[in-house]
């Protein structure tokens, strides 16, 4: 856009409005002018688009600004529903998927969204009304906002770039195919073999990689012969990592497999053991370079790294890596390894990265609780009807349980469990959880009431809130905060027992732990993401290589300072790194958030209080919290409450 356009609207925008600020008309002209195309229209179009849509009565802005927010629910909300709709066959256990159901889940409705609304103007007027603050400006001066102003930048920052509908929905395709790909990575666990040709687990175990391999690792803790199992999982993963694992063991309850001789039988004869052809990387390069089609949209910010950190978190990288490093480097992580290997009562292993012996749930034979909650929850129906005894046990109201369940669908989930929410009020949020034939198993239990968690929160801030712009919280973190706070009273909703002093300390303990891990995991999906811009041409073995290479880094700075065991890979196992595209980061800082949460709740209702919460809506992170909790995000309460715990229980 030529710069005398651009000051002649400005100038004739000032004569019609001439007691409107002129700051403001400056302002908001510029951003049109940097988002308008040539498409909009020429010159002439511009001035007089401007003069035409500008707003200059405070009360026509305000109202402006409500039928925006009210019918933009609409629209993103009903496109909700058709994508959930048309993902059904492949993410859920709904029946046979047929070829045409793969093409429909990679059909993105909100692919054109954006496009239609700059087509139709809608956006340039959102653009020529509404300020687009920076970043800065919003940690700056956010704190001093009102409701409204909060609600009008959320809504003009859904369209602060045109990144074109074909770009879109490559990326979503590229996501989509990922997520099918890890959703059907299962390993038939009672067909491993260990060196003498044993099967260390029972018939029927189907784990998919890597949350169940990762579950069935931490429940063998409370086994006392559990080691060999946990040794065969490190070596299940290590396979999937280095993608050395045959093909053909890859969802498939037909072979027996020995990982540790890396040979494959079937009906007693060895057979072909060809490993998977680094599939793994592949799909993540299709990630990458998805994402990375999209840069130059973003002039601001031109890589995914940027967009995650400083558009989606709101965090710099700079602060979040510090936060980050200040947990896994402070010297008590050394007195709680030094606390495990006396508890276990041997020597560390690599896989004591998810020690999870600091759990209540650690002392009970999980084989108990499989049989506890598939008596229970005998099916997906039974644990919808189930829905407002839980949140009774957490301290709803008879009342706001009733709401809250029949404001969430349990869905039989094909992959691992996921919540999906609503984006318009009439919508429902979507539990879905793992449940098979004979009941759900505790495993399945522990992550749904995590998904839970999700729900609620995505229920409360989108029906409570007073500008539906506003809906959610402030990043994917804060939602997994509220997950991580349903499913640590897991046992107390099968009324199992309640939290004393001592397990307080314990739960200091195992959060510091879990926070760490997957701590250090952020830091590998980070690094594989900054790799990957440095080696844009990269192909998928040099990936592999170079994800091994990072997660052995991340290792060697935290981990072997603590277990005394080098270049281990461990930490490149988690599937979000291939198909959830920078995910990984909000789990600690989940979990951060909940424990400052969780001491904040200590005298209080927790129904009460996470509806509050819920109900600030997606201000930034500190606003957010400071209204929460009453302080900012801060690692020092947890490691001030692990150092007393330490103390304690030397």
């Amino acid at each position: 856009m030529d710069q005398q356009v651009i000051l002649q609207a400005e100038k004739e925008l000032g004569e019609k409005y001439p007691n409107s600020d002129a700051a403001r008309i400056k302002n908001q002209v510029a951003q049109v002018a940097a988002l308008w195309r040539s498409e909009d229209g020429d010159d002439r179009a511009f001035k007089s688009f401007c003069l035409e849509y500008y707003i200059a009565d405070a009360a026509l802005l305000n109202a402006t600004f409500l039928r925006l927010d009210q019918n933009l629910e609409q629209v993103f909300g009903h496109a909700l529903e058709v994508q959930r709709f048309l993902q059904q066959p492949t993410q859920l256990e709904v029946g046979p998927v047929y070829p045409v159901d793969y093409l429909f889940a990679e059909y993105d409705p909100f692919a054109h969204i954006v496009d239609d609304m700059f087509r139709t103007k809608i956006a340039l007027v959102v653009l020529l009304n509404f300020p687009l603050h920076s970043l800065d400006d919003c940690l700056k001066n956010g704190a001093n906002w009102s409701r409204e102003q909060w609600g009008e930048t959320r809504l003009v920052q859904e369209f602060d770039s045109r990144v074109p509908a074909e770009i879109r929905q490559n990326i979503n395709k590229a996501y989509v195919q990922a997520d099918n790909y890890i959703a059907e990575y299962n390993i038939f666990m009672h067909h491993l073999l260990d060196r003498d040709g044993q099967r260390l687990f029972p018939d029927g175990l189907k784990l998919i990689t890597h949350w169940g391999l990762r579950d069935e690792l931490k429940a063998q803790y409370g086994n006392a012969d559990g080691l060999p199992r946990q040794k065969m999982i490190q070596k299940v993963m290590e396979s999937i990592i280095a993608q050395d694992i045959p093909k053909v063991v890859i969802n498939n309850d037909r072979v027996d497999w020995s990982p540790f001789e890396d040979k494959v039988f079937q009906d007693g004869k060895e057979v072909d053991a060809s490993p998977e052809p680094d599939s793994r990387y592949l799909y993540l390069l299709n990630v990458f370079h998805a994402e990375r089609s999209s840069d130059p949209y973003y002039p601001h910010l031109p890589t995914l790294m940027k967009r995650r950190f400083e558009r989606d978190r709101e965090i710099p990288e700079t602060t979040f890596r510090e936060m980050l490093v200040r947990l896994l480097t402070d010297p008590v992580a050394k007195d709680v390894a030094k606390l495990i290997e006396k508890r276990q009562g041997r020597r560390l292993q690599p896989f004591d990265i998810w020690y999870n012996g600091f759990q209540k749930r650690a002392d009970v034979d999980e084989a108990a609780l499989d049989q506890i909650v598939g008596q229970k929850y005998p099916s997906v129906a039974s644990f919808q009807s189930g829905l407002p005894d839980i949140l009774m046990r957490l301290g709803f109201s008879a009342e706001k349980a009733d709401f809250l369940a029949n404001k969430i669908v349990v869905d039989p989930s094909r992959g691992t469990g996921h919540a999906m929410g609503a984006q318009r009020r009439e919508d429902k949020a979507h539990l879905r959880t793992r449940i098979p034939e004979g009941g759900i198993n505790y495993k399945g239990y522990n992550i749904a009431v995590h998904e839970f968690g999700h729900n609620v929160e995505q229920v409360f801030s989108l029906n409570g809130m007073d500008y539906v712009s506003l809906y959610g919280v402030p990043n994917n973190a804060f939602t997994e905060a509220f997950a991580f706070v349903f499913q640590s009273r897991d046992l107390e909703l099968l009324g199992l027992g309640k939290p004393d002093v001592d397990d307080e300390h314990l739960d200091a303990l195992n959060n510091y732990w879990m926070t760490c891990e997957i701590a250090a995991v952020g830091l590998v999906d980070m690094d594989v993401w900054q790799w990957m811009y440095d080696h844009p041409q990269a192909t998928p073995a040099e990936l592999k290589s170079a994800v091994i290479d990072i997660s052995k880094k991340v290792w060697n700075t935290y981990y072997a300072p603590l277990l005394g065991l080098r270049d281990e890979i461990l930490l490149g196992v988690y599937s979000h790194m291939i198909a959830f595209g920078l995910y990984l980061p909000d789990y600690s800082l989940g979990h951060i958030i909940m424990f400052q949460i969780e001491k904040y709740l200590k005298d209080k209702n927790l129904g009460a209080e996470m509806e509050r919460m819920c109900k600030l809506g997606r201000l930034t992170p500190d606003v957010w919290m400071q209204q929460a909790v009453g302080s900012p995000i801060s690692v020092e309460p947890l490691l001030m409450s692990v150092r007393e715990a330490v103390a304690a229980l030397k």
